[in-house]
């Protein structure tokens, strides 16, 4: 005897992670699973339905068919009493493992006359008359809710976005002061499409209106002379910057050292500016050109050399 299990989404952006959590809990044996494709309307009759046909052609005597709950197989009263038919006609076991249905043969024959249970058909026919009008009042009731809606002069869904023509007023507006919520609602949308709109005018904002922290410096490792550094450590130093020269790695010379020195680019700028300006003595002026050429010994000398 195989146990058959039939599984069915009405959308595309439905799943079926609630039935097999149903399923998994009810411990089916070597279960044959038969599902639908994706968005296979409850409209269309089980009968019809093609993984429903297979599992009817799969089928043998004795077999059990396993569904979640009623209306993953069926919605109306007429398809169900059309599919009880063919269970019972086949010898087939029908197993609902949660709803209104759950725990109730629903196949089960009257030993004489072999026909499905009056009472099992008075059942079915007025639980789902029942669920037909949960579903019925449901509808009604979204209906009214969007005609209040759109009397108070709401249409719902998604709020309109920034048009081509508005969104040069919106970047005037907020060039001259205007906040992106005063934007929003002015022209009746979001505080996001505002923000986009106006993203390249907020250079320390993101596209959200959030603030956005600027990026670390990296540190940049640079030589310092050994007069340099000893200068700078008589100095009065900060910190961080005393933190710097003292981590920082000294490498021999000649007779001096040269100092490694690794720290961000504005603490490299802070040390400079510890650093006196250059000067020079007053008879060494600076060179305006080039040495001058070595004379060719055997080129005659001019008048005036």
């Amino acid at each position: 005897m195989a146990n058959l299990v039939y599984k069915r989404v009405s959308t595309d952006q439905h799943s079926t992670a609630r039935q097999n959590l149903v399923l998994a809990e009810a411990q089916i044996e070597n279960p044959v699973v038969f599902e639908e494709q994706a968005g296979t309307s409850s409209r269309l009759h089980p009968l019809q339905r093609p993984r429903f046909g297979e599992l009817l052609t799969y089928a043998r005597p004795g077999d059990t068919v396993h569904i979640s709950e009623m209306f993953r197989l069926v919605r109306g009263t007429g398809h169900i009493l059309d599919v009880l038919d063919v269970l019972h006609r086949d010898r087939l076991a029908l197993r609902i493992h949660d709803g209104a249905f759950s725990g109730m043969g629903l196949t089960a024959r009257h030993p004489r006359t072999g026909q499905l249970l009056s009472t099992v058909k008075f059942i079915v026919q007025t639980l789902a008359a029942a669920g037909e009008l949960q579903r019925d009042l449901q509808r009604e009731l979204t209906y009214d809710g969007l005609r209040a809606a759109k009397a108070k002069g709401d249409k719902g869904g998604r709020r309109p976005a920034i048009t081509a023509v508005t969104i040069g007023v919106v970047r005037t507006a907020y060039s001259d002061g205007t906040s992106t919520a005063a934007l929003a609602r002015e022209h009746g949308v979001s505080r996001g499409a505002c923000c986009t709109a106006v993203a390249n005018l907020m250079p320390a904002h993101n596209a959200s209106g959030q603030a956005v922290a600027p990026a670390p410096e990296l540190p940049v490792t640079l030589d310092m002379p050994s007069k340099v550094a000893d200068f700078i450590r008589a100095v009065d130093l900060d910190d961080v910057e005393r933190a710097v020269l003292d981590h920082g790695q000294a490498v021999r010379r000649g007779q001096g050292y040269t100092l490694h020195v690794s720290a961000a680019p504005a603490v490299h700028r802070r040390l400079q500016g510890h650093c006196p300006a250059p000067r020079r003595s007053p008879g060494h002026p600076r060179p305006t050109q080039g040495p001058p050429r070595a004379r060719n010994p055997r080129q005659p000398r001019t008048r005036g050399e």
